[in-house]
């Protein structure tokens, strides 16, 4: 399957990231060349608002053409002290070239780079721990 990466404001997708997502999907039986969308769930069973754990990240990806993009990124946390609710936390968006984070909102080029950059090579090590359960929709 190829992926095409879209870039945002020059921060390319690491090819750890990309090999993480195609391996996933190779194993994947919802996939099929009729599929349009597919979107990954990764998600640690222990992470809970009070014992924490690694957050659930969602991947979505779009056919265009031949070719795979993907849309979005976002990694997930619990918010709130009373009655917690599951957040976006941040958010990269390939659709809209721009990269969000809950604390601070729209990020500039600088920020996000760093930001991107950080996430992924902290989501690359978290998966490589085993710490994941993945499942896949495919539309």
């Amino acid at each position: 399957m190829a992926i095409k990466i879209e870039q945002i404001k020059g921060l390319k997708v690491p090819n750890t990231f990309i090999e993480i997502v195609s391996k996933e999907i190779a194993f994947s039986e919802c996939f099929s060349d009729k599929a349009k969308s597919l979107t990954l769930n990764f998600k640690d069973p222990e992470y809970g608002p009070e014992a924490g754990g690694f957050h659930p990240v969602e991947v979505r990806l779009e056919k265009h053409t031949n070719n795979w993009q993907f849309e979005y990124i976002t990694d997930f946390s619990y918010q709130g002290n009373v009655y917690p609710e599951l957040v976006k936390e941040i958010d990269i968006c390939f659709s809209s070239k721009r990269v969000f984070h809950l604390l601070v909102g729209w990020l500039n080029h600088h920020e996000a780079k760093e930001l991107f950059a950080l996430f992924i090579s902290n989501f690359v090590e978290y998966y490589r721990t085993g710490c994941y359960q993945v499942s896949i929709t495919c539309d």
